[in-house]
């Protein structure tokens, strides 16, 4: 039944896989939501560690990426709809290399952790990131390294481990 409001569209969690079907219409309108949280905290989490997107000051005016590739993972994408606009957090592991493209909202800066063993092993848009623009290298956090971003577009890469 889950596939069914996949298959018609949903965009949410329904309350009752039957809340909708092609043969009954609408189910019983006194328990019928179409946006039950009902798996909210799954969704929080895979924001929170997969794509590592984690709000650092009120209303996500400073914002934490840090995401943790691995297991059998070998990509991610995902976006947040901040109050002060989209944040995104893609990375793909492909040919010994990380890649992790990263969007900060205007008026909003961001600490990025990028898995990596130096800070040399990492570039921003293929150039070193003592002259990436709106990067700056702050230290490293075992196998992190922990940048500070301005708002922008980044695309960070590094060897994956």
């Amino acid at each position: 039944m889950a596939a069914l409001s996949i298959k018609h569209s949903a965009t949410s969690i329904w309350e009752r896989w039957n809340g909708w079907t092609p043969e009954t219409g609408f189910g019983d309108p006194g328990m019928n939501s179409f946006a039950h949280y009902s798996f909210g905290a799954v969704y929080q989490w895979m924001v929170e560690n997969i794509g590592g997107i984690r709000n650092d000051a009120p209303a996500y005016k400073k914002i934490v990426i840090a995401p943790t590739p691995g297991g059998k993972l070998t990509n991610a994408d995902v976006r947040y709809d901040s109050i002060r606009g989209r944040i995104e957090s893609a990375w793909k592991k492909s040919g010994g290399k990380l890649t992790l493209n990263v969007t900060i909202p205007a008026n909003t800066a961001a600490t990025v952790l990028v898995p990596a063993k130096s800070a040399d092993a990492i570039t921003e848009s293929g150039k070193p990131l003592a002259k990436a623009p709106g990067v700056k290298f702050l230290r490293m956090e075992g196998d992190r390294a922990v940048l500070e971003v301005e708002a922008g577009n980044y695309k960070f890469e590094t060897r994956a481990e």
